[in-house]
């Protein structure tokens, strides 16, 4: 009787739990992810620092991109894209980051046009 009305209920409910909670995993990444990850982050920071400097930041402004949308879209740029900003914010002179900027715009531009993001506003 006791095994009637307590354990076979318990027994299906244990049952109907089981099903419902879903298994964790896990997985181990690589040397070679976890070195691409620091070096993402390294470039990330590069263009940071050259967008931090005043002058680059007034260019933005005059060619109507502000420039802390522009810095917050640095991460949704892709491997090759931020690679190719910073080696030509290196290559470039001291006072020469007018392309730089110029290169951001278009990439704003270009993800304006895709979709991704929504920095040129119509008024």
């Amino acid at each position: 009787m006791f095994r009637k009305f307590v354990v076979t209920p318990l027994l299906v409910l244990a049952l109907c739990m089981s099903s419902i909670v879903g298994t964790a995993s896990a997985t181990v990444i690589t040397t070679q992810q976890a070195m691409s990850a620091e070096v993402r982050a390294g470039m990330e920071q590069d263009v940071l620092t050259a967008f931090a400097r005043d002058d680059v930041r007034q260019a933005m402004e005059r060619l109507g991109v502000d420039p802390a949308d522009a810095e917050g879209r640095i991460g949704a740029l892709s491997d090759a894209e931020l690679m190719q900003l910073q080696a030509e914010i290196d290559q470039m002179p001291a006072g020469g980051l007018l392309a730089v900027i110029g290169v951001v715009f278009v990439v704003l531009l270009i993800l304006e046009l895709v979709g991704v993001t929504d920095i040129f506003k119509k008024v």
